[in-house]
């Protein structure tokens, strides 16, 4: 809009320019700073060689390209090629991880590549543009510039960096951070960045430098809080004016052709691919996911116009060479989501049948995905891991993912850890959590025979935490998906919540998980150190409770666990009332035939009477009930028992007369009405609370209705059959293992 001259007359003139520019610059030293307060240099040493080696090709290839290019057009200063050659290394990471997650391709092989390359390539942008600022400064200076900006460096490493560690020691916990102390930290920016401005590189470097060396997560949270609206929101937009202001397409073709400047506008374009492809030789990466990987590392972000910016207020840049550059960078960023839906990069998701615990063969491994919010789920998870059975015959993979909600504007990323490297010496809040995870569960994996694990991070919104969720557990292929509840057991006997926001990340989960899920509620059991030896399973009927029933049963062979399976029934006065609805009840809705789903419940328990009838660690009873007081009276009862944990179904497409009332009264609709009950009833036992939701694929009928694709395949368990079960156990008493038999 400037080449209107009424409007750049009006909104731009010439001496509005000396007012902006100067703020323009001190937007790019806040932004810097927020910039370094969000840069993780840990998670740059943990990338694998592999991303390294493709940052390094992806960098210096484009660097040649640009440098190069910028020598095919009549400048005065040839210190121009440095900026090009860095504008073209750029990779913008938080911009490329919002595309990938909004493409579902965060998760994929060419996904998590092409953000490690971003990554690493982020941070050696900053460190290509202090080497420019300082050749810019002249070749007399430029050693100076270098020893200067590497000893400030060191300066903010090991004292400025003590310096805040020793102020926060000594803050008062609970108490936050004052404006007095904000005003501190952000005088130590505007110091920063005059430091470096006199060493001869640039107000910004210093100020990321100071961003990098907060030591605090909570100091970060709280700056990148009070700042981040008012640099985005204020100052940034002003950089962006002046960066328009400078751009003036009617100097691109100035003493040379249109024909040129598409030429060197294409070729900065596939600096990036030509990089990766080199890369992709020695990597043994197939040239379509090579050129993926390179395709996505064209995404640029605000670094490459803060380059290009200072380029020109350098002098380095003329008003031709700058103007090209950024229409080049706009084009490349501009093509990249288009070209990703074009190629479509495959999810490498590969297919897998069984997503439910009832039609796993006992003989498979098990792969359960176990998430965690903090490090207090952690003793639960593990105590109904140990109870699960686990054996050479019938392994199982556990796969702990920690559950890291993002600060500010960091992007969302995937960490796969290794149990084999030390942790840092000064961990972080996330950190030390992460190693007191990794260190739990490879103490479970050495103590347990049968067990693997392996832990993991992922670190997203609470809004889309659910979708990480779900495509790790395809990813893994994992048959069952354990979730903390977002309420906690209080020394008083209360449930109090967590975290508000859980509550809807498990909802969403129910609603669109790949395999089965199960909510764990932990009622006290986990301050006792002991895995649950006494299990009881209530079944009322409907595929979740038969998922339930085969995670109990498959317990039920652990040598120290017995199982009491409760069934109850409609008595003979409202039994015709009973009816399998078409209306679901909680997150799914199902059409589920009544007919068929009685008779796989009938199915299902005959096979598990037969097959467990002369084990004396299991018992099962019936109970004819008439109504839900009945039921509430009967699971209260039970108490007396102190069972160790409670398996239910959540009950999705089924509405029995002994829980229609409770199902209208659910303060936890996820845990269906007898989950709920178990939660926010009181008893006086310490136990948890597991209830279970089975996958279940929906087909369309020929009539249009949708019918529930569950599949009965407990033959599969290879349990040993008998003949007949002419009696059971009875729900008061219970039988113990016979260890001589």
């Amino acid at each position: 809009m400037g080449r209107i001259n009424v409007f750049s007359k009006t909104i731009f003139p010439n001496y509005y320019f000396a007012v902006l520019e100067p703020m323009a610059h001190l937007a790019l030293v806040f932004y810097a700073f927020l910039m370094g307060l969000e840069m993780d240099i840990r998670s740059i040493s943990r990338t694998g060689t592999k991303a390294w080696s493709i940052a390094a090709a992806g960098a210096v290839i484009p660097f040649v390209f640009g440098a190069g290019l910028f020598f095919m057009f009549q400048t005065p200063d040839k210190m121009g090629s440095f900026f090009w050659g860095i504008a073209l290394t750029v990779t913008g990471f938080t911009v490329l991880a919002r595309i990938l997650e909004k493409q579902k391709i965060l998760h994929t092989e060419i996904g998590k590549t092409a953000l490690s390359v971003a990554l690493v390539n982020d941070f050696g942008s900053w460190i290509f543009l202090a080497l420019a600022l300082a050749l810019s400064s002249g070749a007399s200076t430029f050693h100076w510039a270098l020893v200067c900006t590497i000893a400030f460096v060191m300066f903010c490493v090991y004292y400025v960096r003590a310096g805040l560690k020793w102020v926060i020691r000594h803050t008062p916990e609970g108490q936050g951070y004052s404006e007095f102390y904000i005003c501190f930290i952000l005088s130590g920016v505007m110091l920063c960045g005059a430091l470096t401005d006199a060493c001869g590189t640039h107000p910004m470097i210093g100020a990321f430098v100071f961003g990098l060396s907060i030591p605090n997560e909570m100091l970060q949270a709280t700056l990148v809080d009070k700042l981040e609206d008012f640099v985005l929101g204020f100052f940034m937009p002003i950089f962006f004016a002046v960066c328009g202001v400078r751009t003036n397409l009617d100097h691109i073709s100035d003493n040379t052709s249109w024909a040129l400047v598409m030429v060197v506008v294409v070729l900065a374009c596939s600096a990036k691919v030509l990089g990766t492809l080199f890369a992709s030789f020695f990597y043994n990466i197939p040239p379509r996911e090579a050129v993926a990987v390179g395709v996505l590392s064209n995404t640029k972000s605000v670094m490459v116009m803060v380059i290009l910016e200072v380029g020109q207020q350098q002098g380095a840049l003329t008003t031709q060479t700058y103007t090209i550059m950024v229409v080049a960078v706009l084009v490349m960023t501009m093509i990249v989501t288009p070209l990703t839906m074009i190629q479509q990069p495959s999810q490498s998701f590969i297919p897998y049948r069984r997503k439910t615990i009832q039609n796993s063969r006992s003989e498979d491994e098990l792969r359960i995905l176990a998430c965690i919010h903090g490090t207090r789920n952690i003793p639960a998870i593990i105590n109904l891991l140990e109870a699960s059975n686990a054996t050479q015959r019938s392994p199982i993979s556990v796969f702990a993912l920690q559950l890291v909600e993002l600060v500010g504007r960091a992007s969302a990323m995937l960490v796969v850890h290794n149990s084999r490297k030390a942790g840092p010496r000064n961990p972080s809040h996330v950190e030390a959590q992460t190693e007191q995870l990794i260190s739990a569960f490879d103490n479970f994996e050495l103590r347990c025979e049968g067990i693997t694990t392996q832990a993991l991070t992922a670190k997203s919104s609470y809004s889309s935490m659910d979708e990480d969720i779900c495509n790790i557990a395809k990813d893994k292929r994992a048959a069952f998906i354990i979730l903390p509840f977002h309420k906690q057991h209080t020394l008083n006997g209360d449930m109090e919540d967590i975290n508000p926001a859980i509550k809807s990340v498990n909802e969403n989960v129910l609603a669109n998980a790949p395999c089965s899920v199960g909510i764990l509620i932990d009622r006290g059991l986990a301050e006792t150190d002991n895995f649950a030896r006494r299990v009881t399973m209530l079944y009322f009927g409907g595929p979740d409770d038969r998922e339930a029933l085969s995670y109990a049963w498959r317990m039920a062979e652990h040598q120290d666990i017995s199982l009491t399976v409760v069934r109850f029934l409609p008595g003979k006065d409202v039994v015709e009332h009973m009816d399998y609805l078409g209306q679901g009840h909680g997150t799914v809705a199902l059409n589920i035939d009544t007919d068929r789903e009685k008779m796989l419940d009938n199915e299902f328990l005959n096979k598990f009477k037969i097959s467990t009838v002369n084990d004396k660690a299991i018992s099962y009873t019936e109970l004819e009930l008439n109504d839900e007081e009945e039921t509430i009276k009967a699971i209260k009862s039970m108490d007396n028992a102190n069972y160790d944990l409670y398996i239910v179904g959540k009950g999705r497409g089924v509405l029995s007369p002994l829980t229609a009332g409770l199902a209208d009264w659910c303060d936890c609709p996820e845990l269906g009405p007898i989950g709920d009950l178990l939660v926010t009833s009181e008893f006086l036992s310490a136990f948890s609370v597991l209830v279970v939701q089975q996958y279940i694929r929906t087909t369309e009928s020929r009539d249009g209705s949708v019918s529930s694709g569950s599949v009965n395949q407990m033959d599969n368990f290879g349990r040993p059959s008998v003949s007949e079960n002419d009696g059971f156990g009875s729900f008061t008493s219970h039988r113990g293992r016979d260890h001589d038999h």
